[in-house]
């Protein structure tokens, strides 16, 4: 049996988590399965190398950005090969470039193209357990390019697709998906098993415990995922495409505060100009979410949407400089926001369940702002500070109906 196991930067914080992790490692590896491992950057390295970075230039570039925070998982994997030996077991690590995974070549959030198996296929026959970075991959100019944060949950799925591997495991701090943060909302209930789908709008809408690209992959190659505490021996939750208990309404809550509002005031309310609008935001690689259009008045018309709050400088410097062009009077920009939501396959078949969300958000004296709703999720706009108050009103709210 292949098996492909990620473990997070806080599995893997200090000696004793590199240990602990070893010993999960070689469980499979003594039973005689070939193991592949994926590493995330130490605890908050990555934190401190963008730290350092900005000590040295506030603005620097996302190529370099991407050379220095790959060093992060390049520790991860020497040191746990290191530790493997000394417990003497043969471990070698391996990088992106090493290994070849191709990827697009945006800066800072590549997307993986392919991956060369060739030589992880040839280490695995000489019965090593094989480390590799997660997080990165290389590009056509043979740069070094990153796959945004959470990135490593990506590596491994995909590691899993193309090693046809019997199963991969994403290990983390917490010992499976549950129904909201268990550390905001206490009374969260762990979920057996979820939906592809299911999950990957809780990743999308910032649930933490995996990458959503991870669980577009997963779903695309059907690769079965087991999410599972690295500190405890729990069974954990298994993401596929069908789960065997009926669906229930809601599957879990969820709230992303990297989150900005820009609302484009008094754009002429005529065909092609929302066209115009977000075809600059494309072309600039600016991902757009909620998007509200009021109704035209005095020939004029104000759309409102949501970006990533990382993006928000870059996207103020591309509307600004092309404001005649959108022929706009004004741009707001709100970056106190955060976005909630909740997640259910039940909801489709279920009236009433806005209406319920609406209700736990008036009760807790939170406004909301914008709405979105989907076949399987809707999601609010709100005050960023309401954020806590909003994930427990509105998880109490569906207590009787969660999972």
């Amino acid at each position: 049996m292949l098996i492909v196991k990620k473990f997070g930067g806080s599995s893997v914080a200090n000696k004793e988590r590199v240990y602990n992790v070893a010993e999960r490692i070689l469980e499979d590896y003594k039973k005689g399965h070939k193991v592949v491992v994926v590493l995330s950057a130490q605890g908050d390295t990555t934190d401190e190398l963008i730290t350092k970075a900005k000590e040295i230039n506030p603005n620097p570039s996302r190529r370099e950005m991407d050379m220095l925070l790959t060093t992060g998982e390049q520790q991860s994997v020497s040191l746990m090969a290191m530790a493997l030996q000394n417990l003497g077991f043969p471990a070698i690590s391996l990088n992106a470039f090493q290994v070849k995974m191709n990827t697009t070549s945006v800066y800072s959030n590549a997307r993986l193209k392919g991956i060369d198996s060739e030589r992880i296929n040839a280490e695995l026959e000489r019965k090593n357990i094989v480390l590799v970075t997660g997080f990165q991959g290389v590009n056509k100019y043979d740069d070094i390019t990153t796959l945004g944060r959470g990135g490593s949950d990506t590596t491994a799925v995909a590691l899993a697709a193309a090693l046809k591997a019997d199963k991969c495991e994403i290990f983390t701090d917490v010992d499976g998906v549950y129904t909201a943060d268990p550390r905001i909302v206490k009374n969260a209930i762990k979920i057996d098993e979820i939906t592809y789908d299911e999950m990957l709008e809780l990743a999308s809408l910032g649930a933490k415990v995996l990458h959503n690209r991870s669980v577009e992959l997963a779903k695309k190659y059907g690769v079965e995922l087991v999410v599972r505490s690295s500190l405890t021996k729990a069974e954990g939750t298994i993401v596929r495409e069908e789960c065997k208990m009926e669906k229930m309404l809601v599957s879990g809550v969820a709230a992303d505060e990297n989150v900005a509002r820009v609302a484009v005031i008094g754009i002429k309310d005529e065909p092609g100009k929302a066209f115009e609008l977000f075809s600059i935001l494309s072309k600039n690689n600016i991902n757009v979410d909620i998007i509200l259009q009021s109704i035209g008045r005095n020939n004029t018309k104000d759309i409102s949407f949501t970006i990533s709050r990382d993006s928000l400088e870059e996207t103020k410097d591309i509307l600004e400089s092309n404001l005649g062009r959108i022929s706009a009077q004004k741009i707001e920009y709100d970056d106190k926001v955060s976005k909630v939501s909740i997640v259910g396959a039940g909801m489709v078949s279920n009236p009433g369940v806005a209406s319920l969300m609406f209700e736990s958000l008036y009760d807790a004296g939170i406004n909301i702002k914008m709405i979105s709703t989907s076949e399987i999720k809707i999601s609010v706009l709100i005050n960023e500070k309401y954020t806590e108050r909003a994930l427990n009103a509105i998880h109490d709210g569906f207590k009787d109906r969660l999972n």
